[in-house]
């Protein structure tokens, strides 16, 4: 390994060996604090082709035993490929649906005719594709009376039990931990019933509806008890927005404040993510609590800012004590001395502060964050919001305009999300109010000089 750490910047891939171990004992070490059994693969589209293939097997194993397989599915983002790619399977490979029983895990309450919702969008992204006989497909009635809702739950529990029950049950997860629209303080006693919606729920369904007034305030969901009663689970997350989920799910304790948390008591229940949900696991995010590490440039430095947070401690303070005490003896093993893993830490975090974030022209760059050749670069800025750009880095983008690189900014939001409806209203009505006095003050001109 090199001792200088260098204060380059580049983006370090996460070592496969820490979701892709070579055998039980590395995966049983890496894994300690996990209370799920949780697969971790390199991108979405990965787990999402491992996901289909298993339940297409699954599929022909029932259909091969003459028996009928009960699938229960979500709608959102998160399962598309999945679905996708069993459409495939299906269309390339002669997977048949004909003795597939599919239950909607819930859907969104009151709709209007014709509205969008949750089995609308099963229906086109998926079971107008294959050969599934639609008399097996149950879904939550988001038009049933209101008076009528108790007894209609009863009934699709009754449902549920009167085809044997659920064989497989794949789970989409919400940003806040909920599961179906099992929201926090969820029982986990719970059979399918009518909840509201809370305000992260609602957020979550615009991409079905388009926007947050079409959203319905309820919905019918399968309860937590409803689920756990599957006999085979697999909840998926992408991205880096269901890491810290992730990490509660996994690692927390069970919670009604965390309803997925419950999948800790299945008896066989997965976890599929990919690495950007994975990165708050502690064996993503601080491998050095359950194995030997890798000592990179960008590992080192990780780890040192996370023992200064954990002992509440600067960097030049921290001792050998502290090293030892958080399973970092490995990096005084490498350095010698919290003395000299110290220096070389703080050296090279401040070796990243800099008035030049483009690089300076005609001078020495080898202690700086950032090459001072070519000049000018051309950069790129990618914003979440069309505000991000300044508020969390104005200071920066105003440097490098003033050092006369070409900058750009890219943002990474539709306008329907990043604006407001009211004030789309609000600047709609200036605007006619604008046209309305031009429009008059026309008027008044042609007649003064007709």
């Amino acid at each position: 390994m090199r001792l200088d750490l260098s204060s380059q910047i580049v983006l370090d891939r996460v070592s496969p060996r820490y979701y892709r171990p070579e055998n039980e004992f590395e995966l049983s070490a890496l894994t300690r604090f996990e209370k799920v059994p949780t697969q971790i693969y390199e991108s979405s589209v990965e787990a999402s082709l491992s996901i289909a293939r298993d339940i297409a097997q699954k599929i022909k194993n029932k259909t091969i035993a003459g028996q009928k397989f009960v699938l229960a599915l979500p709608g959102g983002h998160s399962p598309q490929t999945i679905y996708q790619e069993l459409i495939r399977l299906h269309k390339e490979d002669g997977l048949s649906f004909k003795d597939v029983v599919i239950f909607n895990i819930y859907e969104f309450y009151p709709l209007v005719p014709q509205s969008s919702g949750n089995l609308k969008l099963l229906k086109e992204s998926f079971l107008d594709y294959i050969d599934i006989d639609l008399n097996n497909v149950y879904s939550p009635d988001g038009q049933v009376r209101k008076e009528e809702i108790l007894n209609y739950c009863k009934a699709y529990e009754q449902t549920i039990q009167n085809v044997g029950g659920i064989d497989y049950l794949l789970l989409g997860l919400g940003r806040a931990g909920n599961i179906g629209i099992n929201i926090a303080g969820s029982s986990m006693n719970s059979n399918t019933r009518l909840v509201l919606l809370d305000q992260q729920s609602r957020k979550e369904a615009i991409n079905t509806f388009g926007s947050l007034e079409q959203v319905p305030p309820s919905a019918v969901t399968m309860g937590i008890s409803t689920i756990m009663r599957a006999r085979e689970i697999a909840l998926i997350a992408w991205g880096e927005d269901k890491a810290k989920s992730i990490k509660d799910v996994v690692e927390g304790p069970v919670s009604e404040s965390v309803p997925a948390s419950c999948l800790q008591a299945h008896p066989n229940a997965t976890v599929h993510i990919d690495l950007n949900a994975a990165f708050s696991l502690t064996r993503i995010n601080q491998p050095w609590l359950v194995t030997s590490c890798e000592w990179t440039s960008k590992m080192i430095r990780r780890a040192i800012v996370w023992l200064c947070f954990k002992v509440n401690k600067p960097i030049l303070k921290l001792t050998n004590k502290d090293y030892q005490d958080n399973s970092l003896e490995e990096l005084l093993a490498l350095y010698g001395s919290a003395y000299n893993v110290n220096i070389k830490i703080f050296n090279d975090l401040q070796h990243t502060i800099t008035g030049w974030p483009g690089g300076k022209p005609n001078a020495d760059d080898t202690n700086r964050p950032e090459r001072a050749t070519p000049y000018p670069k051309k950069v790129i800025v990618f914003s979440p919001h069309p505000d991000d750009d300044v508020i969390s880095m104005g200071g920066t983008f105003k440097r490098l305009v003033d050092q006369k690189h070409d900058v750009h900014v890219a943002y990474q939001t539709s306008g329907n999300i990043a604006v407001g409806d009211e004030e789309v209203v609000r600047y709609v009505s200036f605007l006619e109010d604008v046209r309305n006095k031009y429009d008059a003050n026309n008027e008044v001109l042609k007649k003064k000089y007709a």
